[in-house]
């Protein structure tokens, strides 16, 4: 459906001193467009129920070596329209997704250049996006980018969930601070190989903000394709955010652009219920429709792997000798000597592969398969691994023989320890090699600094690298599971055989680091989960690492009941049980709830939200229609309030809870928990007590006559 507004309209709101207005479908948030009086550069404020949250912004664009893109500029036409349509995910937290916004496009002219651009804004009902858009054109082909002149202005100090400005890393753990308190220096690196941040006062987007008249706020960007990804860099005294491109390797150099061409949206979330936040598909929304004809090969993936192993002290390692220095060429890998510690052998494989097949998992990854482990982190080294060359220990042929007879795939792993160009060069063999042998997913990891030497994470040549391996593995018909990558940004519409990233501080720094704060995972829903999927692996019982290595003080921030959680309110449709084998052996009325939990949703409904605070959703799993809940709270202890009405009415269902045991603490007592079963309707409103760090999951199903006959207590 469009609406096209009048011509009359249409001249008015250009004449009228420049001054262009354009709402959202419910009127309560408003952007307004001008070009300012003495130099023309063009400017955007927003309201929400018609008090600014955005104060003037400037847009534009400074060049390298050329007239600048942000003065001078003459409105040569307005259209602003309403869309609304729906659309059907491969994979999602929805089975179908609605787009509804109204876009005002505005053509601009510089008058010394004859150069035009486009702004394109659109408004949701819970944010703002807009993009630049430059036609082929005879005045500007090719240009370079030396900033890029984006401005979110700010209307007070408010508190802030952010990390570092750093173009190498996202694996920091979030602060909580005023904006006048940023200091990107003062975040704890340790732990992250490549944590150099650039300014004091740079965060990454997306950064959470909540204001003092309790609206929420979030700045992030959405399409990232041919472009770096935007930090942000805060000016406290004007209260500003400038975008902070990751630069290139040539001085002054933010991006290389031929028309025609566009940036990645940038996106504003505002709303004053949190909720709406966690809910929205903006994000996706403002990506392109997939490209892929066929998608049935594409699949949800629960599994478990040979990787907790080699974080766990002293449990095992990637590496299957103890040698600093290898060239891979020159290196015959059955004269080394092996170090005993090396996790994936075949018989440990095989015992993994047994552990899924009897507990209904898909797949299993295996790490440190391949030569080249020995020397591969910290090198800066560019031939570190071909990806198809076993270790000795590790049959290849007889592993997949193994796993195809007990109906397991299996998961490949490619590190490329940031070398980019090695990858390239023989991801067509690798892929081939996973073909021949029935792998159809891959782990790709770029831990380290990236070749080629002077290229980011975050920059232009890296963000085009991880966008053609998921081109190239769609084309193979291979899903990825992408790890130290740029963070995504809703680019898993387009191609869905992304099926995860993992782009932030994952699970396994509680293993060797100071770990991640209680909050961790609720800060995450607020920051990088809402540009998709995080394989995080949940899912760890044996919560102390004393229990491996005697006078180890690092842990998992968390109980077992909010490990269970994780799964529900943490969405990815690939998800991992972390652990290894033999705890879960230990706790396997408590591992149920894991193997019972979907992965892939018809319907989510988010019931609770406060940022830095607490999370409670639920959702309804795909495979047989029934719902699960997840409750995860930080620090402190709370009472999480679970309002039942999203069930049928008039049925009666079983509620499995999966709780925090009375005295359960994150730090003091992690491991204990209850499990009860309540009958529930959705009438139902409950209260469940969360600990410290803790957190409570819920599986629900139509109870039957004998269910009934039990007299399980209300809930």
């Amino acid at each position: 459906m469009k609406r096209l507004f009048s011509f009359l309209l249409l001249l008015f709101v250009v004449v009228a001193s420049f001054a262009i207005s354009v709402g959202s479908p419910n009127q309560r948030i408003k952007l307004f467009f001008e070009l300012g009086l003495k130099d023309s550069v063009p400017t955007y404020q927003v309201f929400f129920d018609d008090k600014e949250v955005i104060a003037k912004s400037e847009l534009g664009f400074l060049l390298d070596g050329d007239v600048d893109l942000k003065h001078g500029f003459a409105i040569s036409g307005v259209d602003i329209n309403n869309f609304s349509s729906t659309w059907k995910p491969v994979l999602g937290q929805y089975a179908e997704i609605k787009d509804n916004y109204n876009q005002c496009v505005i053509n601009l002219t510089q008058k010394s250049t004859k150069r035009t651009m486009r702004i394109v804004f659109r408004l949701y009902n819970e944010g703002v996006a807009f993009r630049y858009e430059f036609d082929k054109q005879d005045k500007l082909g090719y240009f370079r980018i030396a900033d890029e002149a984006t401005q979110f202005a700010m209307t007070g100090d408010h508190t802030a969930w952010w990390i570092p400005g750093a173009y190498d890393s996202n694996e920091f753990f979030y602060t909580e601070s005023k904006l006048s308190d940023i200091d990107a220096t003062k975040v704890d690196g340790s732990g992250i190989g490549t944590n150099k941040v650039f300014d004091k006062n740079a965060v990454q987007s997306p950064i959470m903000m909540k204001t003092s008249k309790k609206l929420y706020l979030n700045i992030f960007e959405a399409a990232l394709v041919d472009y770096p990804a935007m930090h942000l860099l805060y000016n406290k005294k004007k209260k500003t955010f400038n975008a902070a491109l990751a630069p290139t390797p040539i001085e002054g150099v933010k991006a290389f652009m031929q028309t025609p061409c566009n940036t990645p949206w940038r996106t504003i979330f505002i709303t004053d219920d949190a909720r709406d936040i966690l809910a929205s598909s903006m994000i996706l929304n403002l990506n392109e429709p997939c490209k892929l004809e066929n998608t049935t090969w594409i699949k949800p993936v629960k599994y478990v792997g040979i990787w907790w192993q080699m974080h766990a002290p002293g449990q095992g390692s990637w590496n299957y000798a103890d040698v600093p220095n290898i060239k891979l060429a020159e290196t015959d890998w059955n004269k080394l000597q092996p170090n005993g510690r090396h996790a994936a052998t075949t018989e440990n494989t095989m015992r993994y592969i047994d552990f899924a097949a009897e507990h209904g998992f898909d797949a299993v990854l295996v790490e440190g398969w391949n030569v080249g482990w020995e020397d591969w982190a910290g090198q800066w080294k560019e031939e570190v691994f071909d990806f198809v060359t076993p270790y000795p220990d590790f049959d290849v042929k007889k592993v997949t023989s193994y796993a195809k007879a007990k109906g397991v795939e299996l998961i490949m792993h490619h590190e490329t320890s940031g070398s980019a160009t090695n990858y390239e060069r023989r991801i067509d063999e690798a892929f081939d090699f996973m073909k021949e042998y029935g792998y159809n997913s891959v782990k790709t990891g770029y831990v380290g600094r990236i070749i080629p030497r002077g290229e980011y994470h975050d920059g232009q040549w890296m963000v085009n690298h991880f966008n053609r391996v998921i081109e190239k593995a769609a084309d193979k018909r291979i899903m990825v599971n992408a790890h130290e990558q740029v963070r995504p940004t809703g680019l898993n519409r387009t191609y869905p055989n992304l099926l995860a990233c993992e782009a932030a501080r994952g699970n396994e720094f509680n293993a060797w680091s100071v770990g991640n704060p209680p909050s961790h995972e609720i800060d995450l829903a607020f920051t990088r989960l809402l540009g998709g999927a995080m394989d995080y692996t949940p899912g760890i019982f044996e919560i102390k690492m004393d229990y491996y290595q005697p006078g180890n003080t690092c842990q998992i921030h968390t109980t077992i009941a909010k490990q269970l959680a994780l799964y529900v309110t943490m969405y990815s449709p690939l998800q991992m049980a972390a652990d290894l084998p033999e705890n879960y052996e230990r706790y396997m009325d408590a591992f149920q709830f894991i193997k019972d939990v979907d992965v892939d949703w018809i319907d989510t409904k988010v019931l609770e939200a406060e940022p830095g605070e607490y999370i409670t959703i639920a959702r309804q799993g795909k495979k047989h229609g029934q719902w699960f809940v997840g409750a995860i709270t930080a620090e402190k202890s709370r009472k999480a309030v679970i309002d039942f009405s999203f069930l049928q009415p008039d049925i009666k269902y079983v509620a499995t809870v999966y709780a925090d045991a009375k005295k359960a603490d994150w730090k003091e007592n992690p491991q204990a928990y209850e499990i009860t079963n309540y009958i529930v309707t959705n009438k139902t409103k409950a209260k469940i007590e969360l600990a410290a760090g803790g957190g409570c999951a819920i599986s629900l199903k139509i109870a039957t006559t004998e269910d009934l006959e039990k007299k399980y207590k209300k809930l």
